[in-house]
């Protein structure tokens, strides 16, 4: 019998593409579960969500925004095997998870990475920059055995959350420390390449502003050091 499989999306002000991508998903993996939890969007997502008739779609709503917590509620509702993370404006990828869901019969967690051979990155010269810089000291600080720190796009085996959990605080920033412990604790991690397509804004939606931009560097650089110091 097949595996059943998960995926997990955390929406903010997503109206213009996630129908897209639910539909994408649905069409790209047989029988999967979508577990969507919106942070309190004001341009309709949620309204738009809500019109899916598809048993399949589970959809939580909250208050308050984080990417992490939102991966952590999700994760905490879902019931597959195997289970999956994909950003909610990815949806060109989406047709990569099928080829990812078979390589987890000889691994863990399979990712994208832009940083090996086949990768690539067309978002802004401003983001391009900062990412590769995150994930050079990421290879340095941590390991570089992991060369995309920071893609955020993966699958994994439930069965890999009794050796790591992630952390269910900050932003893009828990993935660091998640697969940095993943593979300190000997699972079998797998990157296959991906071409990670243009921005849909100048900058992220978690950093609208050059100035909040620069914040959530920093902490992105904080989660690296604390990672390192906790390696027992």
């Amino acid at each position: 019998m097949a595996n059943k499989v998960s995926i997990i999306l955390s929406t903010y002000n997503e109206a213009k593409v996630i129908e897209k991508t639910i539909d994408e998903i649905f069409k790209h993996i047989d029988g999967v579960e979508i577990i969507l939890v919106d942070d309190s969007s004001a341009d309709g997502t949620l309204e738009k969500v809500k019109k899916i008739n598809n048993p399949n779609l589970k959809i939580y709503s909250r208050k308050f925004r984080g990417l992490a917590s939102a991966f952590l509620l999700g994760l905490i509702n879902s019931s597959g095997d195997i289970v999956g993370w994909i950003d909610s404006n990815m949806d060109t990828l989406v047709k990569q998870l099928p080829e990812m869901i078979k390589k987890l019969s000889d691994n863990d967690i399979v990712l994208l990475s832009r940083y090996i051979q086949g990768g690539g990155d067309k978002r802004t010269q401003t983001r391009i920059i900062t990412s590769k810089i995150i994930n050079f000291i990421c290879r340095i600080v941590l390991s570089s055995k992991i060369k995309d720190y920071t893609s955020g796009i993966f699958v994994m085996k439930r069965e890999a959350l009794s050796s790591v959990v992630p952390i269910g605080y900050g932003h893009g920033d828990f993935f660091i420390e998640f697969i940095y412990q993943a593979k300190k604790r000997g699972l079998k991690l797998l990157e296959v390449p991906c071409i990670q397509p243009s921005d849909q804004e100048s900058l992220s939606k978690t950093a609208p502003n050059i100035f909040r931009f620069i914040k959530v560097g920093f902490f992105y650089l904080l989660r690296v050091f604390q990672a390192m110091l906790n390696r027992k």
